[in-house]
Protein backbone atom coordinates (compact mmCIF):
# COMPACT_ATOMS: atom_id res chain seq x y z
CA UNK A 1 0.00 0.00 0.00
CA UNK A 2 2.91 2.60 0.75
CA UNK A 3 4.84 1.73 -2.41
CA UNK A 4 0.84 2.32 -4.47
CA UNK A 5 0.55 5.77 -2.48
CA UNK A 6 4.07 6.79 -3.52
CA UNK A 7 3.41 6.06 -7.05
CA UNK A 8 0.24 7.92 -7.06
CA UNK A 9 1.93 10.78 -5.81
CA UNK A 10 3.81 10.88 -9.41
CA UNK A 11 1.39 10.96 -11.57
CA UNK A 12 0.42 14.55 -11.41
CA UNK A 13 3.98 15.94 -12.10
CA UNK A 14 4.48 12.92 -14.94
CA UNK A 15 1.08 14.03 -16.67
CA UNK A 16 2.63 17.62 -16.20
CA UNK A 17 6.41 17.29 -17.51
CA UNK A 18 4.46 14.74 -20.60
CA UNK A 19 2.20 17.86 -21.41
CA UNK A 20 5.45 20.04 -21.17
CA UNK A 21 7.13 17.64 -23.85
CA UNK A 22 4.33 17.98 -26.06
CA UNK A 23 3.82 22.03 -26.20
CA UNK A 24 7.65 21.88 -27.41
CA UNK A 25 7.10 19.23 -29.70
CA UNK A 26 4.57 20.99 -30.94
CA UNK A 27 6.46 24.01 -31.11
CA UNK A 28 9.32 23.10 -32.86
CA UNK A 29 7.21 21.87 -35.52
CA UNK A 30 6.96 25.88 -36.19
CA UNK A 31 10.50 26.13 -36.88
CA UNK A 32 10.73 23.46 -38.88
CA UNK A 33 7.68 24.41 -41.46
CA UNK A 34 9.22 28.20 -41.43
CA UNK A 35 12.54 26.44 -42.68
CA UNK A 36 10.80 25.09 -46.09
CA UNK A 37 9.03 28.82 -46.79
CA UNK A 38 12.39 29.62 -48.91
CA UNK A 39 12.03 26.70 -50.66
CA UNK A 40 8.24 27.19 -51.25
CA UNK A 41 8.46 30.99 -52.32
CA UNK A 42 11.23 29.96 -54.74
CA UNK A 43 8.49 27.58 -56.63
CA UNK A 44 6.13 29.92 -57.02
CA UNK A 45 5.81 31.87 -60.60
CA UNK A 46 5.22 35.23 -60.30
CA UNK A 47 5.96 36.55 -63.59
CA UNK A 48 8.27 36.64 -66.51
CA UNK A 49 11.45 38.82 -65.19
CA UNK A 50 10.74 38.46 -61.65
CA UNK A 51 13.23 35.95 -60.84
CA UNK A 52 15.61 38.95 -59.08
CA UNK A 53 12.33 40.04 -56.99
CA UNK A 54 11.87 36.28 -56.15
CA UNK A 55 15.14 35.73 -55.11
CA UNK A 56 15.16 38.97 -53.06
CA UNK A 57 11.81 37.28 -51.06
CA UNK A 58 14.08 33.90 -50.87
CA UNK A 59 16.75 35.58 -49.68
CA UNK A 60 14.90 37.64 -46.81
CA UNK A 61 12.67 34.87 -45.56
CA UNK A 62 16.02 32.58 -44.84
CA UNK A 63 17.77 35.20 -43.52
CA UNK A 64 14.98 36.67 -41.50
CA UNK A 65 15.35 32.70 -39.64
CA UNK A 66 11.45 32.44 -38.62
CA UNK A 67 10.52 30.00 -35.83
CA UNK A 68 9.83 30.14 -32.10
CA UNK A 69 13.08 31.53 -29.71
CA UNK A 70 13.04 31.08 -26.06
CA UNK A 71 15.45 33.05 -24.19
CA UNK A 72 17.39 33.68 -27.78
CA UNK A 73 17.56 30.50 -28.60
CA UNK A 74 15.79 28.98 -31.71
CA UNK A 75 13.33 25.89 -30.58
CA UNK A 76 14.03 23.02 -32.48
CA UNK A 77 13.23 19.11 -32.42
CA UNK A 78 17.21 19.14 -31.63
CA UNK A 79 16.98 21.55 -28.97
CA UNK A 80 13.74 19.43 -27.16
CA UNK A 81 15.67 15.84 -27.18
CA UNK A 82 18.58 17.81 -25.70
CA UNK A 83 16.49 19.08 -22.76
CA UNK A 84 14.44 16.10 -22.53
CA UNK A 85 17.77 14.18 -21.82
CA UNK A 86 18.91 17.05 -19.50
CA UNK A 87 15.94 16.54 -17.68
CA UNK A 88 16.06 12.66 -17.36
CA UNK A 89 20.12 13.33 -16.11
CA UNK A 90 18.64 15.94 -13.46
CA UNK A 91 15.97 13.32 -12.26
CA UNK A 92 18.05 10.38 -12.19
CA UNK A 93 20.31 12.43 -10.18
CA UNK A 94 17.65 13.57 -7.44
CA UNK A 95 16.33 10.21 -7.22
CA UNK A 96 19.72 8.84 -6.91
CA UNK A 97 20.19 11.86 -4.09
CA UNK A 98 16.49 11.14 -2.67
CA UNK A 99 17.38 6.90 -2.14
CA UNK A 100 20.65 7.32 -0.65
CA UNK A 101 20.53 10.60 2.01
Amino acid sequence: ALLGARVLHLVPGLVLSCGVVYALLVAATVAHKCARVPAFVNTIAFGPGTEHTRQRAVDYVASSAAGLYILDTRLTALFVARLMCAWCIVGAGLRLVAANP
